[in-house]
């Protein structure tokens, strides 16, 4: 006899049938909500494309039907459903489908205008919003924290889009994933729910144990598409790719999504399948955004195009007859792969996916791979820079301001891994807290100079006054904190003037110089401490430099498999034989029981007399692993600063094993060894 459905499950049915035109739930969707809006927290891990957005899109506008239904809260008191997600035009695209419902979302991200984060601020304040979504950098402002955690009735449900992120064993690990924790409780947030298409056994334990979720709180499902066929190939270097792709997308048509590795690999394989027929056009991160909002739109429309892309194409967009998934270029691990496979046939048709390996794509990987991990000398020139002497005299509770740009190329460091190191010392070492970021310089030309003499606030007067100015200059330069110390006015206070006569059109702002905002917890570490703080991070750094490692060679594993490949995949996911018991049927191996070999192409032993050349060009013997960098081709903000990228020597070894570099070049640097 089938049980009776609860109240809460039944408000669930009809917000879903009322608000959003949907009859039935999918999957675990239904459950997942329930648990939500009995209170509880949710781990939810369903494939792409599966409906993750519901399991808090429903629950923010039950709220405020349980509330109604109960008398229990009024309106403006109901509380807001907040969302943190990376993605920005994910959050547009959502918040925009939103608003057609009439169901009151907003974002508070990078891509609004002043007039629309003050609105959205009032809204927040007044109750008026059922979901507002931000992106997980916003909680390093403290401003921005502080209006989240005063919202009238509070944060109801607190939902954390890709939360693999969370997790140090996840393939995209992001340190500012947990402060997400931090702020859920710092914040008294209500319930949490957390989701991913990608999670394995241990991931899911991590997030569960961040957002401290009991095991009946995760609900996932079968990552088995039984539309998908997994399809494999092997080539050599001597393969002509091109021509296998070209006579694979000549049988098997309809809208395509290639990946590459890099961005220019985009530009070029776009441009060969065009010179040969075939509606194509590149997709990545450095195109501006006008041209990638166009591209992806297209491809929506389309039943034809094949878009060539990095792996920032496909996360959020909504069309579900995707036809082909070629990974031309070497995935970093399952996860990803997983991933973005299930980017194809959304609507349960049958859809392909191929995957090329070649050991061509591993001088590529290893170069993402091993380019993150500085050097100990970096690490150390770091965090003497962080603890200098002038920053010692700082209290707890002063905060000191960052380029984050410049201590790059001082340190050579990439701004990426600094941010990571930042993080480490914030939640790991309790050093210091983000707190948001400022610029170092304004300048704006006039446009409407009315405006600007009929203001008589006083941040206008002082601005004026400050920057009062002669001659043709087109620019105006603004010398805040110089302003800031002669005047006595607060230095936010000056920003705010100054922007809103950038909004209301009175002046053409430029701001310049980001600079990241730290607050101090406690007194900044001796020069002993430094040194063991200097072999912590190396070693963290080591652990996700071999991560990194086994994720790719877990990949190359599975398809190299004697086994299917779907089932494999489950079972990598901790699915057991019950989700699968017998094999695909129609994946690579099923259909030939024909191993897929890597091809036998080691990485070459390095030359001595290149070894030489690389020494003769570069005079540096305080680092090993930079003269690794330079003979493999990694770049960095040194070799950059050297002038080592037009040399002859860099990339010339980028055959060999990149860490087999790091050891010759040891016995060159005497003082590190």
């Amino acid at each position: 006899m089938k049980a009776e459905a609860s109240p809460t499950t039944l408000l669930a049915r009809r917000v879903l049938k009322e608000r959003f035109g949907l009859k039935d739930f999918r999957l675990k969707q239904e459950l997942a909500i329930t648990r939500l809006l009995d209170g509880g927290s949710s781990v939810v891990v369903f494939p792409t494309g599966a409906g993750k957005s519901l399991c808090y899109q429903v629950p923010a506008v039950a709220f405020k039907e349980m509330d109604k239904d109960s008398g229990s809260r009024v309106p403006e008191h109901s509380g807001v459903t907040l969302v943190i997600s990376p993605l920005i035009a994910l959050m547009k695209d959502q918040v925009d489908a939103l608003l057609r419902r009439n169901i009151k979302a907003a974002v508070l991200n990078s891509s609004i205008s002043r007039d629309q984060y003050l609105m959205t601020q009032d809204d927040l304040r007044n109750g008026r919003l059922d979901i507002v979504y931000c992106a997980p950098e916003r909680l390093n402002s403290e401003g921005a924290m502080e209006s989240l955690k005063a919202i009238p009735g509070g944060i109801r449900l607190l939902a954390v889009d890709e939360a693999h992120c969370i997790s140090e064993w996840g393939h995209s690990f992001r340190p500012d994933y947990l402060k997400i924790a931090r702020f859920a409780k710092e914040a008294n947030v209500e319930r949490v729910v957390c989701l991913t298409a990608t999670a394995t056994p241990k991931v899911a334990q991590d997030i569960c144990n961040a957002f401290d979720i009991p095991p009946e709180g995760l609900f996932a499902t079968t990552v088995y598409r039984p539309n998908l066929r997994l399809l494999a190939q092997s080539s050599t270097r001597e393969t002509n790719d091109l021509a296998k792709l070209t006579a694979y997308l000549r049988k098997n048509p309809g809208p395509t999504i290639i990946y590459v590795t890099v961005q220019k690999q985009t530009e070029k394989l776009a441009k060969d399948l065009a010179g040969q027929g075939f509606p194509t056009k590149p997709y990545h991160a450095g195109m501006n955004t006008p041209l990638r909002t166009q591209t992806q739109e297209q491809f929506i429309a389309s039943n034809d195009m094949i878009v060539v892309a990095t792996i920032a194409f496909g996360m959020g967009i909504d069309k579900s007859n995707v036809r082909n998934i070629i990974h031309y270029d070497i995935p970093s691990s399952i996860e990803s792969y997983s991933q973005q496979i299930g980017r194809a046939g959304r609507d349960g048709l049958p859809s392909a996916c191929l995957f090329n390996l070649s050991t061509k794509d591993f001088h590529m990987r290893n170069i993402f791979t091993y380019g993150d991990r500085p050097s100990k000398r970096s690490l150390r020139l770091l965090l003497r820079d962080i603890c200098s002497q002038q920053r010692k005299r700082l209290q707890p509770g002063d905060t000191f301001s960052v380029s984050l740009y410049q201590q790059s190329k001082e340190v050579d460091i990439t701004q990426t891994t600094l941010g990571i190191i930042y993080a480490q010392l914030e939640l790991h070492f309790h050093l210091f807290r983000s707190a948001g970021s400022q610029y170092s310089s304004y300048k704006y030309t006039t446009k409407d100079a009315n405006a600007i003499l009929n203001d008589s606030s006083i941040e206008a007067r002082a601005i004026v006054k400050a920057t009062a100015k002669s001659g043709s200059a087109k620019w105006t330069h603004v010398a805040l904190d110089d302003l800031a110390l002669s005047s006595g006015l607060d230095r936010k206070k000056l920003v705010r003037k100054i922007d809103d006569w950038n909004d209301r059109g009175a002046i053409e702002l430029k701001r310049e110089g980001v600079q990241s905002m730290y607050r101090l917890e406690r007194p900044l570490p001796s020069t002993e401490d430094i040194d063991g703080m200097v072999r912590h991070l190396d070693e963290e750094m080591e652990d996700k430099e071999l991560q990194a490692i086994q994720r790719t060679q877990a990949l190359i594993t599975l398809i190299t498999d004697k086994k299917c490949f779907a089932k494999a995949l489950a079972e990598y996911f901790g699915e057991g034989a019950d989700v699968m018991r017998e094999e695909c049927g129609h994946c690579t191996w099923c259909e030939t029981h024909e191993q897929i070999v890597l091809p036998d192409e080691p990485p070459q032993t390095p030359d001595p007399e290149k070894v030489k050349k690389v020494l003769a060009a570069c005079k540096i013997r305080d680092d090993p692993r930079f003269l690794a960098k330079v003979a493999f081709g990694i770049k960095s903000p040194r070799i950059a600063a050297e002038g080592l990228y037009k040399s002859g020597v860099f990339e010339s070894m980028n055959v060999c094993d990149f860490m087999e570099l790091v050891k010759v070049f040891t016995q060159h640097c005497p003082d590190t060894r």
